[in-house]
């Protein structure tokens, strides 16, 4: 075979091999762009308990937001200590919004636990997005159940995933009554903030007995959730809820947090005016 042959051959394949290569890399990148703007048709709205509640914690919540509505089914999970998953109730056909609640074999309190739990709900989040096929979601924790999702939102939330919105009620971002003075668990928050999704609305709500706390869990440290969200974050919202039904155990169907899940979770139109106390942090 003459050179000029070997030359003309050896550029022929030489332009195949670049097309291909930029063929492949523009197909990988197509691909990669269509992941991150698909939404998933489905947006479940998931609901996690706080220590020593289970599965069960929010029957009464989902009771009252079902009420006078075209009702959401609720699907219930509990992870097991060796991270094996327990099923009860059921997603009905079609449903785009239904309720899931995720709960724990091992509900105890802890900073050691909550992280534990938040690895638990990411293994449940994993295989309840491979069955039911969405990438997008809204999310309420009631008390530790509200840390659990943050340090999940921070560490365990799959690629191309992502929160619309998210509310913690009464949960406890620092212990300390000194505002000055920052626990282990929230400077380890702050430091992984930088990894919440951008586009998420975050709504804390805080009830009050006495302005100072909920019987339990003090108002400043409820208030802490600042130093992790505000600048994060899409929007940050806190909420002072005052008035019956705002002890700690009460707050998940007091009667303004259940408007403000209708509104600002659930996004139902509704013109009944109820009355809290609401600040936005600038």
């Amino acid at each position: 075979m003459s050179k000029k042959r070997i030359l003309y051959s050896s550029l022929i394949l030489l332009i195949t091999a670049v097309v291909g290569l930029s063929g492949y890399q523009w197909q990988k990148q197509a691909i990669g762009l269509q992941q991150r703007q698909f939404r998933s048709p489905m947006d479940p709205i998931f609901l996690v308990p706080g220590s020593s509640a289970n599965q069960n914690r929010f029957d009464s919540l989902v009771t009252l937001l079902n009420r006078g509505r075209s009702k959401r089914s609720l699907l219930k999970v509990t992870v097991q200590t060796n991270d094996q998953l327990k099923f009860s109730g059921h997603l009905q056909p079609g449903d785009k919004h239904p309720f899931i609640v995720v709960g724990f074999q091992n509900n105890r309190d802890g900073y050691a636990n909550i992280e534990r739990q938040a690895r638990w709900f990411g293994i449940a989040y994993r295989k309840l997005a491979t069955i039911y096929h969405f990438n997008h979601f809204s999310g309420m924790g009631h008390s530790n159940g509200g840390l659990v999702l943050t340090f999940f939102l921070e560490k365990y939330l799959p690629k191309n995933n992502t929160v619309d919105r998210l509310m913690t009620i009464a949960s406890p971002f620092n212990l300390e009554r000194n505002t000055t003075k920052k626990t282990p668990m929230l400077k380890n928050l702050i430091a992984h903030k930088a990894n919440l999704p951008k586009k998420m609305k975050v709504y804390s709500i805080a009830g009050t007995e006495n302005y100072k706390d909920d019987g339990i869990v003090p108002f400043v440290s409820v208030d802490s959730g600042k130093y992790i969200f505000q600048d994060q974050v899409a929007g940050y919202t806190e909420i002072i809820v005052t008035g019956s039904n705002t002890t700690h155990s009460n707050l998940p169907k007091n009667r303004q947090i259940v408007h403000m899940m209708r509104q600002y979770i659930l996004q139902e139109d509704n013109s009944k005016t109820v009355r809290h106390k609401q600040m936005r942090t600038p």
